[in-house]
Order: C-alpha cells, then sequence, then structure tokens
C-alpha cells in the first residue's frame, strides 16, 4: 500500500518502530551488563510493539513506503542481536550456531524478498515465518529468565521451557527460510529459462 499524500512519515506505526529500534539498543546494552531482569522488560515491551504498530497502521491506514522498510528492518536487528548477545552469555542456552542460523536466514530472505519485489513478484510473508517471530521471542524470553534466575538449580520446568521453545525457533527459522527458497524458485525458474 502506498503512502497517501499529506500523511506524515512519522505517524504512530513509524514512530512505534522508532521506539521499538531504541528499546532494541538498551537491550544490547543490559545483557553484557548481566542486568537480564531489566533486559527481559525491555525486550517483552519491544516485542510486543511490534504487532501494534502492524495493527495501527492497517487499522488506521497509516502504512508508508518508510514504515515497509524500517518495520522489518528493526525486526531483524532485535531478533538477530538478541540472539548474538545471548550466544555470548554462559548459561543462555543458545548457542553461536544457532545465533549464524538465525542472522542468516535473515541476510537471505532478505536478499531474496529484495530481488523478487524488485521484479514484480510476490513475496509477502509466510505464516511459518511468523510463527517462527513468535517462537524466537519466546526463546529470547525464557533465555533472559533463565540468566536472570538468582536461586540455583533453575526450575526444571524453566530448564526445559527453554530448551523446546529454542529448537522450535531454530526449527522454524529453518523451516521457514526453506519456504522462502521454494517460493523464490519457482519464482525464477520461468526467468532462467528465457
Amino acid at each position: 500500500m502506498n503512502q497517501s499524500p499529506g500523511t506524515s512519515i512519522w505517524n504512530v506505526p513509524n514512530t512505534l518502530t522508532a521506539l521499538r529500534f531504541a528499546l532494541s539498543i538498551v537491550v544490547f546494552v543490559l545483557i553484557p551488563w548481566h542486568l537480564y531482569q531489566a533486559a527481559l522488560v525491555v525486550f517483552i515491551i519491544a516485542a510486543s510493539t511490534d504487532w501494534v504498530d502492524g495493527y495501527w497502521a492497517r487499522r488506521f491506514n497509516q502504512t508508508t513506503q518508510l514504515g515497509r522498510i524500517f518495520d522489518p528492518f528493526v525486526d531483524k536487528i532485535i531478533i538477530c542481536g538478541v540472539f548474538i548477545f545471548l550466544a555470548a552469555e554462559a548459561g543462555s542456552g543458545i548457542a553461536a550456531w544457532m545465533a549464524v542460523t538465525v542472522v542468516a536466514r535473515e541476510m537471505l530472505v532478505t536478499a531474496l524478498r529484495g530481488f523478487i519485489e524488485q521484479h514484480g513478484g510476490d513475496f509477502s510473508a509466510k505464516m511459518a515465518g511468523k510463527l517462527k517471530m513468535v517462537f524466537q521471542c519466546i526463546a529470547a524470553g525464557a533465555s533472559l529468565l533463565v540468566l536472570s534466575y538468582e536461586a540455583r538449580p533453575v526450575p526444571d520446568w524453566l530448564d526445559w521451557t527453554l530448551v523446546i521453545f529454542v529448537w522450535l525457533a531454530i526449527v522454524s527459522t529453518v523451516y521457514s527460510g526453506l519456504e522462502y527458497v521454494v517460493v523464490a524458485a519457482r519464482f525464477l525458474r520461468p526467468m532462467a529459462a528465457k
């Protein structure tokens, strides 16, 4: 949807996206300082604004070109960044290769989307991609909760929650990436035949 004449780029959705970007930087500062509870609270606020700005943009017809670029960019920054910072923390439950998997998927999908949309194709978000984002957010939140748990050992239910959602996040990340690759291959096949 194109930006309508007279619509400010600094509408409510884009302002919320800018706020989410600022909050993601706060999370990245808090994790190395081992302020995990504060990081968890800020991360939850940042992640929840993603749903709000999307709803607001659709409900009040405030979709802009800036929002179409800025919103997914900030989504990628916060998820990739949190996974990278958590991978550096002992006991986070997130290994370095998991962070690499998350970042690689986002880079691949961004490149494919840019190319296909530039050539007139539709590369809109799939349900698997949306579920992937949910699992990634829960996994990151569970990891921060485990790290913030002052009494040791961590309760079994929390350990299992972390393990289950980290693996759901990784599996859904790989699956949704492959789904986009299949869509891209179908689009590119006729172009290659010319």
